[in-house]
């Protein structure tokens, strides 16, 4: 199993930052390691859906529950990689946001060779989306 936080205060307002964060179609564009998604089913604030991951194109299935100006919660339901990632906004100020993430996943067949890696490599991404989160809404 691979657990780890990573957070990031952001210089903007919860509004921007909830904009960014909740528009899960834009996913690939600040999160590297999504290369594609591909929605499948929409049902009020929950959606199904595959991406495609940077660890050799595997898709994984995930379900997507947005909650309003408060978390986007992934469950990866299949693939090579299993378990979720949690995004928590926070209002701190009037034009300051706590972005957290939580990653709580297991990595299966051939790719668990590589756990160690693995989490190094999604750590960093995480890192360098919430970079790219917080220079998009400043």
């Amino acid at each position: 199993m691979i657990a780890f936080h990573i957070s990031k205060e952001i210089h903007a307002s919860l509004d921007e930052v909830w904009n960014l964060v909740s528009d899960i179609d834009r996913e690939p564009e600040f999160w590297h390691g999504t290369k594609s998604v591909k929605n499948i089913r929409k049902e009020g604030n929950v959606v199904e859906r595959e991406t495609v991951i940077a660890f050799r194109n595997a898709v994984c299935k995930e379900i997507v529950t947005l909650d309003p100006k408060n978390s986007v919660k992934k469950k990866i339901i299949d693939g090579p990689i299993t378990g979720t990632k949690d995004i928590k906004v926070t209002p701190l100020a009037a034009n300051k946001t706590l972005v957290d993430v939580q990653w709580d996943i297991i990595v299966r067949g051939f790719f668990g060779l590589f756990r160690g890696r693995i989490k190094k490599h999604i750590s960093q991404g995480t890192r360098d989306a919430l970079d790219r989160i917080s220079t998009t809404v400043t």
